[in-house]
């Protein structure tokens, strides 16, 4: 029984100090140190209202906004993850030929054979928030006729907009998808 009640008590002192004391206080450092990254890299627009996350993807469905990676998700963060499935499976052929032919419905004045992969294809996750510098600059056309924008006042917003590689060497550039479309209604004045 001795051995019991010891093992008792201390599960019970490692439950605190390890299920809430550890996380307490990496909660507490974050906030202190990254307090951004800590709330979620949440993003606001002009008028302070949130918006959004630059982790998270959002589906942008107007002609005059870039749009991101397919999502078979809908975006939805309770539920990360896609179907994954093999590149035999007659299902992704479907959904990957779905894609192409919304693509080149909405972007005639772009050859299929320009579009980056990822704008027809899902990210593992269905949330990825980001795309190519190639998979916006090919969007250009679309979005100058929606809107009246010069292709070149686009390409230099995206510009803008293009994150280097983490660290310098750490993966590709990317542009976040809602940054820039804020960006895009903001100053350029979209409805």
């Amino acid at each position: 029984m001795r051995v019991w009640m010891i093992s008792l008590r201390m599960s019970i002192v490692f439950m605190i100090l390890l299920g809430l004391g550890y996380n307490l206080v990496v909660t507490g450092i974050a906030q202190l140190f990254m307090p951004y990254q800590a709330d979620g890299s949440l993003i606001y627009d002009d008028q302070k209202q949130l918006v959004g996350s630059e982790l998270i993807g959002q589906s942008f469905t107007e002609p005059g906004y870039f749009q991101g990676r397919v999502s078979s998700i809908e975006y939805n963060a309770l539920g990360s993850g896609s179907a994954n499935y093999a590149p035999s499976n007659p299902d992704l052929l479907t959904r990957t030929k779905a894609s192409i032919e919304a693509w080149s419905s909405e972007n005639p004045d772009v050859q299929i054979s320009e579009v980056p992969l990822e704008l027809v294809t899902n990210s593992g996750s269905g949330l990825d928030p980001h795309i190519s510098p190639e998979a916006a600059r090919v969007q250009i056309p679309r979005i100058s006729k929606a809107t009246g924008i010069s292709q070149e006042e686009l390409e230099q917003l995206v510009e803008k907009h293009i994150s280097d590689r983490q660290f310098g060497f750490l993966g590709e550039p990317v542009v976040t998808v809602l940054e820039l479309n804020l960006d895009l209604q903001s100053h350029l004045s979209i409805p």
